[in-house]
């Protein structure tokens, strides 16, 4: 079984450009300084890769605040990122980020990532009360670079080999529980990290849950099966789902539901393009679902972004005010419910071109003959 990372030359990973950009969100945002303390920001942001620390961030200067478990490994990982900033051990975030503040200073904290308790610790100790910042960095992650997208399509094309390799074993007396195992054996076997999130086997009524975990049942002739399988490549995560169908061919309901989720799928794929709000895709893929007759059941929003998370911006539901741009990397992912009885997901990403969008998931939706 050929490692699919083996030999691969992943390009460098730098984020020379993002500290500028970051900046020019902080001028926008009236800021003097941003403490950044979300895992994926910081590690997006500076390369540095450890579990506890922030960075701070102001018009002179970047400092990584980290205990002494990385002082040494930071700044490698700065140095490998070429982040122009530097590292400083500490072991008390707040009180030492804030003796490198000015009194003057307006101070934005990331709302998504600050504790009730670190809020407070924030207040006693900064020289003005904190301005949240929701969304600040996810916004500039929400467009990958082509280091990024690399790994992206690598974990994708290891979740596509993976399913592939698995597929003799989608027959009835398979546990939902065994087949999610060897989707994620086979995954680390072709390179990748792990799996992007818990792998979803969802048979027969467990299919109609959206997240159900993948449990001891075995699958039965007929049964509709939700695949749901992601890999993880240095940091970067795919997502991909199929639905299949155990033993013979669909007949009634379900050949209807596989229809109708295939079509709204390949409605929003169609949909996707640099300058489009996200919200049409979402639109495009539930009118087929509405004129259907299963609006209702199609209970959850059409995508939403992947890269270092794997929900990430930007946002594909019907709220969402997005606008695509070159580089988005997104999932397109209809999906029809019917409690008690079993559901249908289908699910791809893509990466938004100058022209519209390409597939970074190959994996084929299994085809069905039409019924005479």
């Amino acid at each position: 079984m050929p490692n699919l990372t083996a030999g691969l030359t992943l390009p460098a990973l730098l984020v020379t450009d993002r500290l500028p950009a970051v900046r020019s969100a902080m001028i926008a945002h009236t800021l003097d300084a941003l403490v950044v303390s979300e895992r994926s920001n910081i590690r997006w942001l500076t390369g540095f890769r450890g579990s506890s620390g922030v960075v701070l961030v102001t018009a002179e200067d970047l400092v990584v605040f980290t205990d002494g478990r990385y002082t040494q490994q930071a700044p490698l990982e700065l140095a490998a990122a070429q982040c122009p900033g530097r590292v400083e051990r500490s072991s008390a975030l707040e009180r030492d980020v804030a003796a490198q503040l000015k009194s003057t200073m307006t101070v934005g904290l990331e709302s998504r990532a600050v504790r009730w308790a670190e809020l407070l610790r924030w207040e006693q100790v900064l020289p003005s009360p904190p301005v949240p910042v929701p969304s600040l960095i996810e916004e500039l992650r929400a467009v990958k670079d082509e280091a990024e997208l690399a790994r992206i399509g690598a974990a994708a094309a290891i979740a596509d080999q993976a399913l592939a390799q698995c597929l003799e074993h989608l027959v009835g007396g398979t546990s939902e529980r065994d087949f999610a195992e060897r989707l994620n054996d086979r995954m680390r076997a072709l390179g990748a990290n792990g799996p992007a999130y818990e792998t979803i086997v969802a048979s027969g009524p467990n299919a109609a849950h959206p997240h159900a975990r993948p449990s001891d049942r075995a699958f039965c002739d007929g049964d509709l099966v939700i695949v749901d399988v992601g890999a993880v490549v240095d940091g970067y995560r795919s997502d991909m789902t199929r639905t299949f169908v155990i033993g013979n061919e669909p007949v009634g309901q379900t050949r209807q539901l596989l229809e109708v989720v295939i079509a709204a799928q390949k409605a929003g794929l169609a949909t996707v393009a640099p300058g489009c709000e996200a919200r049409a895709v979402d639109r495009a893929c539930r009118q087929v679902i509405d004129e259907a007759g299963f609006g209702e059941l199609f209970a959850h929003g059409t995508g939403h972004g992947v890269g270092l998370d794997i929900h990430e911006l930007p946002s594909i539901n019907h709220a969402s005010a997005a606008i695509l741009q070159p580089g988005s990397v997104l999932t397109v992912e209809p999906g029809v419910y019917l409690p008690s009885v079993g559901g249908v997901r289908v699910e791809d990403l893509v990466v938004v071109t100058e022209t519209g969008c390409r597939p970074l998931t190959f994996s084929p939706q299994p085809s069905y003959e039409p019924e005479f």
